[in-house]
């Protein structure tokens, strides 16, 4: 099957946002979380290396889940393959 433009333009966008949501889980998972130890303050009582940790990344990552539903669903349409509701 030969691909047109359009499906280049598509699987181009996809990829693209993909390895900069991927970059940005490696940055909280990794980046963030081994520079957590320096960030010696307390917030709310807790350290704030364990905010980063617990909380903060898992909200990262929710964030990351909604926006790549919300952006393929807008490049769907915005080619022409969104699924009937």
């Amino acid at each position: 099957m030969q691909l047109t433009e359009k499906h280049r333009q598509y699987w181009s966008k996809n990829l693209r946002i993909t390895a900069i949501l991927l970059a940005i889980w490696f940055v909280v998972t990794f980046v963030v979380g081994y520079f957590a130890r320096e960030l010696s303050f307390t917030f709310f009582g807790w350290p704030f290396s364990f905010w980063v940790g617990a909380q903060g990344a898992l909200i990262v990552y929710c964030l990351i889940i909604w926006y790549y539903a919300r952006y393929m669903n807008r490049l769907d349409q915005e080619h022409g393959v969104a699924e009937e509701e």
